[in-house]
């Protein structure tokens, strides 16, 4: 498998996204809040005279908020014509995937269930595949779905 994935944490875990669904890698520094939006949108925020939607990955996922005060890294992701901004931890590089996707043989909670695509081997060992796509939803538009 060649793919490239880009390495992250988010909720304290090291995972991979694939790196051709990743636009760019930016740091935020204002979110303009959403009246009503879904919990999991954290708010608005411009990039190159684009507007972002900026999903707290953490709340996706059910597992708490994200910090979004002062600088904050994302991963820029477009998902069905439509760009995201995903709040993560952090980043930390890209990698070759030396593996295809392997199904996960552990219980690692329904968020994670939600947006795994499968285990992949990297030079930095094993780490979570995870479907940006999915991130994007949120749990309760899967939920309602």
């Amino acid at each position: 498998m060649n793919e490239l994935l880009l390495i992250v944490t988010i909720a304290e875990q090291r995972v991979a996204l694939p790196a051709a669904a990743v636009e760019s890698v930016v740091e935020l520094d204002t979110l303009i809040p959403v009246p009503r939006a879904v919990p999991h949108v954290a708010g608005l925020s411009a990039l190159r005279s684009r507007v972002l939607t900026v999903i707290d990955c953490m709340r996706s996922l059910e597992l708490g908020v994200s910090r979004t005060e002062g600088l904050v890294e994302a991963a820029v992701v477009e998902v069905d014509g439509h760009h995201y901004a995903l709040i993560v931890d952090s980043v930390e590089d890209v990698v070759e995937a030396l593996s295809d996707p392997s199904p996960v043989r552990a219980a690692m909670g329904p968020g994670w269930e939600r947006v795994s695509v499968g285990m992949v081997e990297t030079e930095e060992g094993a780490l979570l595949l995870v479907d940006v796509a999915a991130l994007v939803l949120g749990a309760a538009e899967a939920r309602a779905a």
